[in-house]
């Protein structure tokens, strides 16, 4: 291939305009009925997406927030951690994880990935636990559910919560169970360009406990849940019915855009033979769904330079880990070998369920004449 080649196209890592011109008749439909009613937070969307939502899910539960962060910091919020109480945290995730356990004035305790799934390394939590630890969150990096088993077992010998962070995984299954029910809360993000993202913020928790959706509740509307009357400091974070609804025409195609995500990876798991790089793994086809396909390689930069000759854009999730982060300069000396390595090495390849078969096929052909 000619990468002087005039008809040279350009392969956007995602085309969001692509994705949501799909929808553009119901959304608009949707956002003139919301016009008419003149309710604009809080109303029969929001009510409606919680509801269809916690049952997709599989959970009792559903609020709307305004983000993902905001999920988890109202998870942690509403647990009433003390002061340096500590949550385990993978160390090879995205900051949000990490400052919804600051900023509530926990201590994250960071533990490192496996090197083939990116995920929390389970076999590394017990070692991490000590008298002041109160919760694992888990994130499901990239998409990929994390495999719970040892992590119920931990959970339930040293009494700790379990709180997903499920912020890419939406729709991911580990034995039967969605992402989001496997834990006792999840946050969710639906920032656009998620598996199933809005057209601004917004985001959701899931959970089967009662007292802790009332809590959470009440915690996101400025601490109340009957107005003037505040039970607790609380803050503002809702999704409001013009997001709720978008999100409403779109959770009904998200098992079909995820099994078009697999079906990509797949194709690109079987068809990338540069030895040069160093492809994902996923044991159980379920357990992924695909919100990323990074790759490894040791020349990270040269090869995403040489994709962009391509017109092939990619992304890197993410250049610096957090215990790297100047936010986080009390780790700046802190050594995780694997995490750094991680970040290093990872490239995010094009992959959506917008995706041509060119397409795929050329990121395919690129990468294998890439020396």
């Amino acid at each position: 291939m000619k990468k002087n080649e005039e008809e040279i196209n350009e392969i956007k890592f995602l085309d969001l305009k692509k994705i949501n011109n799909q929808y553009q008749i119901a959304i608009q439909q949707k956002i003139e009925q919301i016009f008419d009613k003149g309710w604009y937070l809080q109303g029969d969307e929001n009510k409606a997406f919680e509801e269809t939502f916690s049952e997709y899910c599989g959970t009792k539960y559903a609020i709307g927030v305004a983000n993902g962060l905001d999920a988890l910091d109202l998870i942690i919020k509403a647990y009433g951690f003390a002061s340096n109480d500590e949550i385990i945290v993978p160390a090879n995730t995205y900051i949000a994880s990490v400052l919804a356990i600051s900023a509530n004035g926990c201590k994250p305790v960071l533990v490192e990935p496996d090197i083939n799934t990116y995920n929390i390394d389970t076999k590394l939590i017990e070692k991490a636990i000590t008298p002041k630890t109160k919760a694992i969150m888990v994130v499901h990096l990239y998409g990929q559910a994390v495999d719970m088993s040892d992590v119920w077992q931990l959970a339930e010998k040293y009494n700790l919560k379990i709180i997903e962070d499920s912020a890419q995984a939406h729709g991911a299954i580990y034995k039967g169970r969605r992402v989001g029910n496997l834990g006792d809360a999840s946050g969710f993000s639906f920032y656009p360009g998620k598996n199933l993202g809005c057209l601004g913020d917004g985001g959701a928790i899931t959970t089967n406990d009662k007292d802790l959706y009332l809590k959470v509740k009440a915690l996101a509307n400025y601490g109340s849940n009957q107005k003037y009357v505040n039970l607790y400091k609380g803050e503002n974070s809702r999704l409001d019915e013009i997001q709720a609804a978008v999100l409403n025409v779109k959770l009904p195609h998200l098992d079909n855009d995820n099994k078009k995500r697999r079906s990509i990876a797949n194709y690109y798991i079987n068809n990338i033979t540069n030895p040069l790089i160093i492809l994902p793994k996923s044991s159980v086809e379920e357990m992924h769904v695909w919100h990323l396909f990074v790759i490894r390689t040791k020349n990270r930069e040269h090869l995403q330079n040489y994709l962009l000759e391509y017109g092939i854009q990619t992304l890197i999730h993410y250049p610096i880990p957090i215990h790297k982060q100047v936010a986080y300069k009390e780790w700046n000396e802190l050594s995780l070998p694997i995490t750094e390595k991680i970040h290093r090495e990872v490239l995010s390849l094009p992959i959506s369920p917008v995706m041509t078969d060119e397409e795929i096929k050329k990121v395919v052909q690129v990468i294998n004449e890439y020396r």
